[in-house]
């Protein structure tokens, strides 16, 4: 009789097991919305976005890119877009501002930004040569990180945001208006490309890993609505194993991953990117190291500017850790 009932447990744990293991496989049915912003933060999809287009990807996946980070927080909240590739203070902000309605899934993005100077102008080797000077930033992220490196140096530099969209701060500094400026991939590349006189002086994300622990630097990342995270668990990992597959192959072939990003939408010309994707940092962490990195960084905004992140750092279910 005990044998009996030792077998019959054994065959109901391996029924089980089967059951879990059927569970977990994604149904390629099940429609997911993905949004990204044009530009770097969005390179890594591409690959995904065009095996999509072709019918080759696992799941049914929708894409759009999106110019606006508001539009999609919009989406976000109002589940028009399960998945999405965003600003790292954005996706704290609407941790945040949701109580806890969406998850990091991936850091994709660490430090994107360089001051690039007018070399007839201005000679800067270093953030001391900033000393008194005017330096143009495009608004919020990029603009703190900036002054933060600078008090941390003590140096008396204005940071100006006039030109506070990235594209509108490039035009002027390859026109000549201006001659320092700090700019995010790939428009540092169409800067120079535009005038011969300019050059990268400094790499923030090198100055920032000098005072700040190192790799703390996230600018991108990849979140999901927590609704959808609980509903389609075996969907996620199946999106996220694409996606670094997606991501690597940027890595592994960036002329033809540049072909894609143009191909796609999330940048308009191919030969940029291609030339810009060194400088990009593109990268692919999640789990531990992810939680790891993301909660510095938080943690530092929120000591320098708490607002940037929605006004508080975020707690442990933030993190989507599988």
């Amino acid at each position: 009789m005990k044998r009996l009932i030792a077998a019959l447990l054994a065959l109901a744990l391996c029924l089980g097991l089967g059951a879990c293991a059927a569970a977990a496989e994604p149904d390629a049915d099940t429609p997911v919305n993905v949004m990204v912003l044009n530009g770097t933060t969005g390179f890594g999809m591409a690959k995904l976005m065009a095996d999509a287009a072709d019918g080759k990807a696992a799941l049914d996946y929708t894409f759009s890119v999106e110019t606006d980070a508001s539009v999609v927080t919009a989406a976000l909240i109002n589940g028009s877009c399960d998945i999405a590739a965003l600003p790292t203070n954005a996706a704290a902000t609407l941790w945040n501002k949701t109580q806890g309605g969406v998850q990091l899934l991936a850091l994709n993005t660490l430090g994107v930004l360089y001051l690039v100077v007018n070399e007839k102008a201005l000679t800067v080797e270093s953030l001391a040569d900033l000393e008194g000077q005017t330096v143009y930033v495009p608004a919020q992220n990029p603009s703190i990180l900036f002054q933060a490196l600078c008090q941390a140096a003590d140096v008396d530099v204005t940071a100006d945001d006039t030109y506070a969209q990235p594209a509108d701060l490039r035009t002027a500094l390859a026109s000549g208006e201006i001659d320092a400026a700090v700019l995010p991939e790939p428009m540092v590349t169409i800067a120079c490309a535009a005038n011969e006189d300019l050059a990268v002086a400094l790499d923030l994300t090198a100055l920032w890993d000098e005072v700040y622990p190192a790799g703390s630097l996230v600018q991108g990342c990849t979140v999901v609505r927590t609704a959808f995270a609980q509903e389609h668990p075996a969907e996620l990992a199946a999106f996220l194993e694409a996606y670094g597959a997606s991501i690597q192959y940027l890595t592994d072939d960036p002329a033809d991953a540049a072909a894609l990003i143009a191909e796609t939408g999330v940048f308009s010309n191919a030969a940029v990117a291609e030339k810009a994707i060194p400088r990009c940092n593109v990268c692919f962490i999640t789990g531990t190291e992810m939680q790891d990195a993301m909660e510095q960084f938080t943690q530092i905004l929120f000591d320098i500017a708490p607002d940037s992140i929605g006004g508080a750092v975020p707690e442990e279910d933030f993190y989507w850790l599988g």
